[in-house]
């Protein structure tokens, strides 16, 4: 009985684990000091925090797309699917199954929405019949894109480029998506429809998310752990309904504080009331 109550309880091994990292850019400014997280197997985990907090580094350090800005990892190990992948090329990463969304829809303007979805199935080795059948899966999860599928990506609207964006994520059949700032520029229609999308993906594909996200609203609702990014420094962590639930994230990230919704630019009284540095 011991045994099988020792394995009942046993956590499974993430498939993401980030172990005190520091990125430096430019081999003088540090950008991230001591950031560790996880993501379990087929978790929802949020990155939140304002501009420059270095939310958008952390994904960049994951995917190995620091070099082409002049920025590396100089401390600490990614380990990803069990295995340590901070030192192989974006390439070898996609074929492991972490791909990497970027922020502001990245998508080939002159292709069509259906020529990008391809695009993301080129490191595949799995044959046409079973690249056309995930095309029409990603069609059923996004119809607007079947609508729009012989449109050029760069006269389609913003929220149809960002599900272009995470369709073509998709067609690579990865195990892991880092999203970055799916909601900005969209409106809060839309962006219910992607994180609907994203939702649905998790628990039907089985593909694990890391989100990093100014909309903390937003992304508490759908991510199952957050961790609060602060001038490159995790300064909170915790289950999102926990997050949700805490006075100083009410009062800095949801705006919902007794006192009312504090300015950033108030940097005093901010660290002053950051009860979670003290």
């Amino acid at each position: 009985m011991s045994d099988l109550a020792s394995q009942a309880v046993e956590p499974a091994r993430p498939v993401l684990s980030i172990n005190n990292i520091e990125v430096i850019y430019d081999h003088v400014i540090l950008v991230l000091k001591g950031v560790s997280l996880t993501v379990p197997q087929g978790g929802i985990v949020a990155i939140l925090g304002g501009n420059g907090a270095g939310k958008t580094t952390t994904l960049k350090a994951i995917s190995n797309l620091l070099q082409s800005e002049r920025g590396e990892v100089t401390k600490g190990s990614i380990e990803f699917d069990g295995e340590r992948v901070d030192r192989l090329s974006p390439n070898e990463l996609v074929r492991r199954g972490c791909i990497q969304v970027m922020e502001g829809r990245h998508c080939f303007g002159h292709l069509t929405i259906e020529e990008n979805l391809l695009t993301g199935a080129f490191t595949r080795r799995d044959g046409n019949r079973a690249i056309r059948d995930d095309l029409e899966m990603i069609y059923n999860y996004f119809p607007r894109l079947k609508e729009r599928r012989s449109s050029m990506a760069g006269y389609t609207s913003g929220g149809e480029q960002q599900m272009c964006a995470v369709g073509r994520a998709m067609m690579s059949r990865p195990k892991m998506i880092l999203l970055d700032e799916p909601s900005m520029g969209l409106a809060p229609q839309v962006v219910d429809e992607i994180f609907e999308i994203v939702k649905d993906l998790n628990s039907k594909q089985g593909v694990s998310f890391l989100v990093a996200e100014q909309n903390t609203n937003m992304a508490l609702k759908y991510a199952t752990y957050g961790y609060i990014l602060e001038t490159g420094r995790i300064v909170m962590d915790g289950a999102a309904d926990t997050l949700r639930d805490n006075e100083d994230v009410k009062e800095f990230y949801l705006g919902i504080g007794g006192e009312g919704r504090k300015s950033f630019r108030d940097v005093k009284s901010y660290k002053r009331r950051k009860r979670w540095l003290s």
